[in-house]
């Protein structure tokens, strides 16, 4: 029997979703909760592996299991068997046609970041903190520039062991609210280190340190040391993954906010 699940993570404290032998990750732990669950070792594929300490709100994956338990069984089991900061959302029986990573047809991600003078402190590790003021307008004209297919080898990180760095960056969004500014992007997928390397980039537009037509320069360049830097981790998030209708999962975006309760910043959500 193969499972579809949906899985919710803080990446703060894992070095990434990949098992390693030399260190924490996301998909070690999960494998060994839901190992716990079916008595026996199992192996899990992700749809999107994540870097360390990247987030992730609505990663999917599957598993192959021959042993029986109620879908309701194998999340909460599974959840009684995970550290705080993951958690399973639901779980979906599916057939084997189903991949998580191969039949899903869009990624989206969400860059969070704090823009003002004074550094966080409550949602430390969960946004990115740019002291310099940000031009939201500035930063969406520029990445209207990314929109379509394009090779963006100028923004694929130097391990990235993709193919072909051509993808097709379906929507990409620059919103500010209040301190906070949102960056959330769709394509059908992402390279090594790319949503990074981007919001990196629109920083020296949104800054003034580059002009708006920079960044399709840069993106024609073909080569990364054209682009600007690699933005901290600690704001981005894996928010959804698009899958055909025909399968039937609850993967709709589960995109993080930051609002203002009791004077204090807290994460919440808004799907």
């Amino acid at each position: 029997m193969r499972l579809a699940m949906g899985i919710e993570y803080d990446g703060g404290r894992y070095h990434g979703w990949q098992r390693q032998s030399h260190c924490d990750s996301v998909q070690e732990r999960l494998e060994r909760a839901i190992g716990r669950v079916a008595d026996r070792p199992v192996e899990v594929v992700c749809a999107g592996r994540t870097d360390r300490g990247v987030h992730a709100t609505n990663q999917v994956v599957h598993l192959d299991v021959d042993v029986e338990r109620p879908l309701y069984g194998w999340q909460m089991g599974t959840i009684q068997h995970l550290p705080r900061d993951i958690t399973v959302l639901w779980v979906r029986s599916v057939g084997e046609d189903f991949h998580a990573r191969f039949s899903a047809t869009a990624r989206e991600y969400r860059y969070c970041v704090v823009n003002r003078s004074a550094r966080p402190a409550l949602s430390a590790g969960r946004l990115t903190w740019w002291y310099r003021p940000l031009d939201a307008d500035r930063m969406q004209e520029a990445a209207a520039q990314l929109l379509g297919e394009h090779d963006f080898s100028s923004f694929r990180g130097k391990d990235c062991q993709a193919h072909s760095p051509v993808r097709t960056m379906e929507s990409i969004r620059v919103t500010r609210q209040g301190d906070h500014l949102l960056i959330d992007v769709r394509a059908n997928a992402f390279l090594h280190h790319m949503v990074r390397n981007i919001v990196g980039s629109l920083f020296a537009i949104g800054s003034g340190e580059r002009p708006v037509e920079w960044l399709a320069e840069a993106l024609a360049e073909r080569d990364r040391e054209a682009a600007g830097i690699t933005a901290p981790a600690d704001g981005l998030y894996l928010t959804a993954i698009d899958y055909p209708s025909v399968f039937d999962l609850p993967t709709q975006p589960r995109r993080p906010l930051f609002e203002q309760v009791g004077g204090f910043e807290r994460l919440s959500e808004s799907c």
